[in-house]
């Protein structure tokens, strides 16, 4: 079989849900085992989700005289903290909060921020200063790092593509929206094409494209088994989120050598009429997380899970003529799990009198953050993946 013919067929080179590691051991599965090891899921609130109405600094008049007609109530606000407080439909999140399950640190973002979606993505899922642009992910660099020995789905997003910050130099994360599909998919004309070249010599192209058609297959084949294992009692809110959220736990729950998984919510980008939509995300998050906290907790791997939800940006501090709010700067971070130091509040509310051009002054650089999850949560370098120092933050 010709080459050129041969990738013309193989639809593994272009699909977002086949996107797999190179120089792979193909068809053995003897790589480094995770079971009840530390899992890291990172939740991405994609469109710039307004923090100052998800944290509300109740106590600030300031923040009511910007906001006349979005501002929360303060008698709605869920109070946490003498000065500050959450939206009325993060009640599920609140609970967390009361039990010691979620810390949330203000004012995070980085110098000279860019209010462009795709460039500030950019920037926090490759951890790049803000002139610098770099092809490889923060995550992906971890897997380059520390898999010699992996499998794809060492690291798996649950969507049909995958994200920058999954992508390494030499290795990639696992895509899939259903692992039945993916399993399906491989085991039909992937199945038939490995067989074509199966015999080809393990240096050729040919051996290379075997490797991780290879790879992909029996990856396929393990993360739909896992699926198997474990099905959840908990009711999930019947969404995109929601079961996405439910796939990993259910994956977590039935002990997968899985390390990173990565999901996402979208819709944030509120310029206009604010409140109503962003209320509505704001429920499927919390009832989102709030099943997988109580997932995870019904079968003891709340302790070794590690939640981060994060958003490329925040919104200014002022509202627009359009009752919504436009691009800005530096926005809450928040972090669930069960070994958090410091639960509660990590910093102090922002500070609204003291502004960039109408903008949040961060307080928090985000790799400051990566640092602490990179040296203390993943025990890896976090010098050799983020490219510079970054001082942890004491956060687990």
């Amino acid at each position: 079989m010709k080459r050129r013919n041969f990738i013309k067929k193989s639809a593994f080179v272009s699909a977002g849900t086949l996107l797999v590691p190179q120089f792979i051991r193909a068809m053995q599965m003897t790589g480094n085992s995770i079971g009840k090891a530390k899992k890291l899921v990172v939740v991405q609130l994609s469109g710039g989700n307004d923090g100052l109405n998800t944290v509300i600094p109740y106590r600030n008049d300031l923040y009511y005289q910007l906001r006349p007609a979005i501002a929360i109530n303060q008698k709605d606000v869920l109070k946490v903290g003498d000065s500050l407080g959450l939206n009325p439909v993060l009640q599920g999140i609140r609970k967390l909060f009361d039990n010691g399950d979620a810390t949330i640190i203000n004012s995070v973002g980085y110098p000279n921020p860019d209010r462009s979606h795709f460039r500030s993505m950019d920037i926090w899922q490759t951890a790049s200063a803000s002139d610098e642009y770099l092809s490889h992910g923060w995550l992906g660099k971890y897997l380059d790092q520390s898999c010699t020995d992996c499998q794809a789905y060492q690291a798996i997003e649950v969507d049909d593509a995958l994200s920058l910050a999954l992508k390494g130099e030499n290795r990639k994360a696992l895509s899939l929206k259903d692992p039945a599909k993916l399993y399906r998919a491989t085991r039909g004309l992937y199945k038939k094409q490995l067989d074509e070249v199966k015999h080809q010599h393990e240096h050729s192209n040919l051996g290379y494209l075997y490797k991780t058609m290879a790879e992909t297959i029996e990856s396929a084949e393990y993360v739909f088994e896992q699926s198997k294992v474990y099905k959840t009692v908990q009711t999930y809110p019947n969404n995109a989120f929601g079961r996405d959220l439910k796939l990993v736990a259910q994956l977590i729950n039935s002990g997968i050598d899985t390390e990173i998984f990565y999901v996402s919510l979208n819709g944030f980008d509120t310029h206009a009429n604010q409140n109503g939509r962003q209320n509505n995300l704001l429920k499927n998050y919390d009832a989102g997380i709030s099943a997988f906290v109580k997932d995870l907790k019904s079968q003891g791997n709340w302790n070794e899970t590690l939640v981060m939800t994060f958003s490329e940006f925040g919104r200014r501090v002022a509202q627009n003529a359009s009752r919504g709010t436009d691009h800005g700067t530096a926005n809450n971070l928040m972090l669930f799990g069960g070994s958090l130091k410091k639960p509660g509040f990590y910093n102090k509310a922002p500070d609204l009198s003291n502004l960039d051009a109408g903008d949040l002054i961060y307080q928090v650089d985000f790799r400051n953050i990566y640092s602490s999850i990179l040296n203390n949560w993943l025990n890896t370098d976090e010098k050799e993946i983020l490219g510079h120092h970054f001082e942890s933050i004491d956060l687990f």
